[in-house]
């Protein structure tokens, strides 16, 4: 058991600094201990952050750790308005409903399946490239890391190219911490798009990817509702995270000109890189919602029955107990023990893709604009200001 200290007074996750760097406070929160009792909101309810690797990933496989979330905010007041199709993935589902479910998601993103879609990444991220040319400047988040997979998102769910953008949008503001009006808004127009979408499809004969799901849920016992929200995750965890995860490792290879240079000369080394840069910058810093039911110990910790428990995997994979040296990337460190995608049976399925866009993405950038550069200081950028999620709003390139 490491260390134990006071809980801290106000929450530490709210602090706006942690948007650009969160990484020293998440140290001063493992060194205390790596398992927090922190104050969320101004009402004096309490929730438990864990923050050390090897108890975040205890927590990850933990029965007694609770995704349900209606069944935790039943009866209890709330001034939210979620659309049901956003706020009842199997994301915040457990066994046996859980299971049922990625037994339908998961068949969408195996290797082989990854296999068969990286050519068609590869020709999107060749036309969103096509504009590029030597001395000009873009800004990768917006012209690569957004659009990519997005648009491949979209073809897996049969999107109409026209409605793709708003989509995307609407998807974008569901992790805007600071209005949660615009959050229940966004979360209303997708699931009423995607309800449209599907009530259409199933009307309409067809032979396409949005039918070829609509049999699989059909065939795995998704009813209607359930396949509208599985359309609904896709959309929104298909992208969001790719696009950070894209952006986050650009600038960590920028801002390490070593490890940059390496895979220029060697890109065949990114499929072995990506661990690292993906341990280095989480594009996930806090999972998704659970609650305990009922009382368990972590990391030396008693967690009360009835509590809710954010596991943070932008700390734990800092956690100096599972990576020597956190801060330095490693190109060389066997990473792949990393929790950015979770651990166990919510584990992202939709890793194999991600990984696949990342590295057609990068490895593209690095052979066509091999001295690349930041075309502002890094201490200028700004990034999203959401706590889920860890991304850049816009990352401008200087291509050369």
């Amino acid at each position: 058991m490491r260390g134990l200290v006071s809980a801290p007074r106000q929450d530490p996750l709210r602090d706006p600094r942690l948007f650009a760097d969160p990484y020293p406070a998440y140290d001063r929160l493992r060194e205390g201990c790596p398992v927090q009792r922190i104050p969320t909101g101004s009402g004096g309810h309490h929730a438990y952050l864990i923050a050390g690797h090897p108890e975040a990933r205890e927590a990850f496989t933990d029965p007694r750790l609770s995704k349900d979330t209606a069944r935790f905010f039943a009866g209890r007041p709330s001034n939210r308005d979620l659309h049901p199709a956003v706020s009842r993935t199997m994301l915040a589902s457990d066994p046996p409903e859980h299971t049922r479910q990625r037994q339908v998601a998961t068949p969408l993103f195996t290797t082989g399946r990854v296999r068969e879609l990286r050519p068609y990444i590869t020709r999107i991220v060749d036309d969103l490239m096509t504009a590029w040319r030597p001395g000009t400047e873009v800004d990768l988040v917006a012209d690569l890391a957004v659009p990519l997979p997005v648009t491949v998102v979209c073809e897996l769910l049969g999107v109409p190219e026209t409605d793709r953008t708003p989509l995307a949008d609407w998807s974008h503001a569901l992790f805007d911490a600071t209005d949660t009006d615009r959050v229940d808004a966004a979360s209303h127009r997708i699931g009423d798009y995607l309800t449209h979408l599907v009530d259409t499809a199933r009307a309409t004969p067809g032979d396409g990817p949005l039918h070829s799901l609509l049999r699989d849920c059909d065939e795995g016992g998704l009813d209607r509702d359930e396949t509208v929200s599985l359309a609904a995750l896709l959309m929104i965890a298909g992208h969001e995270t790719t696009t950070h995860f894209i952006g986050n490792a650009v600038l960590a290879l920028l801002r390490h000109p070593e490890a940059f240079d390496r895979l220029r000369r060697d890109p065949d080394l990114l499929p072995g890189a990506l661990d690292e840069l993906l341990r280095f910058d989480s594009p996930v810093s806090v999972a998704t919602f659970r609650h305990s039911t009922e009382d368990l110990r972590i990391g030396g910790v008693e967690i009360p029955a009835g509590f809710p428990v954010l596991i943070a995997p932008g700390a734990a994979n800092r956690d100096p107990a599972a990576f020597p040296d956190p801060h330095r990337l490693d190109l060389d460190r066997d990473a792949v023990g990393h929790l950015s995608f979770g651990h166990g049976i919510h584990r992202c399925p939709g890793a194999p893709l991600a990984r696949a866009e990342t590295e057609i993405a990068l490895r593209t950038l690095l052979t066509r604009f091999p001295d690349t550069r930041l075309a502002v200081p890094a201490e200028s950028l700004t990034w999203r200001r959401t706590r889920l999620t860890r991304g850049l709003t816009a990352l401008p390139l200087t291509l050369t």
